[in-house]
């Protein structure tokens, strides 16, 4: 197992360059959440409780495609109002980590099922302590990149880093047509 602050992870991350991201990404959530609220429960790139971290996808489908695996994977599949929210992003200093790089750290296949990797977590908390803003990854629902910024005060605040633009309803039998003829 990878400890979450391993000195050869942090060198190895420290080798990455970080990038400026400004665009839009997209985002699912239930009709009553704020979102733009991260979350500490914890995800493939985010150890539970260590600190807040906000899951977009950079394309659309990738979004729908998360939140649909997640639902249907419920017993029973939630009826409650979902919207999919467009946001736009202005980070100075994420890390982008394709499959060849996520490769070299270890990660050998970074598209497994198993959604908590520790080492993805590992990664993740890594980057977040060498004050990376967020990481962008290889979906594993989509043939798309998602982005990972992680919430702090030194990181991403009130300042216009992230801007709500629009939402709209989820319609998930169209979208499961839809995403077939992809």
């Amino acid at each position: 197992m990878v400890s979450p602050l391993d000195p050869a992870l942090l060198e190895a991350l420290l080798q990455f360059e970080s990038r400026r991201f400004e665009g839009e990404a997209w985002r699912v959530t239930w009709e009553a959440r704020n979102p733009l609220a991260g979350s500490s429960a914890g995800g493939r790139w985010s150890p539970a409780g260590r600190f807040d971290a906000l899951y977009m996808s950079l394309d659309r489908n990738g979004a729908l495609a998360e939140a649909y695996h997640h639902l249907s994977s419920a017993p029973v599949m939630s009826s409650s109002h979902m919207l999919l929210n467009k946001l736009l992003v202005s980070l100075d200093h994420v890390l982008e980590l394709g499959i060849d790089q996520l490769a070299a750290l270890g990660m050998e296949d970074s598209m497994a099922s198993r959604p908590r990797s520790i080492l993805g977590q590992s990664i993740g908390e890594a980057a977040f302590v060498l004050d990376f803003e967020g990481l962008i990854v290889p979906s594993a629902r989509w043939d798309c990149s998602n982005l990972v910024v992680f919430l702090n005060p030194a990181s991403v605040d009130a300042g216009g880093r992230l801007t709500f633009v629009e939402a709209m309803d989820v319609n998930w039998p169209a979208w499961r047509e839809q995403a077939r003829g992809d």
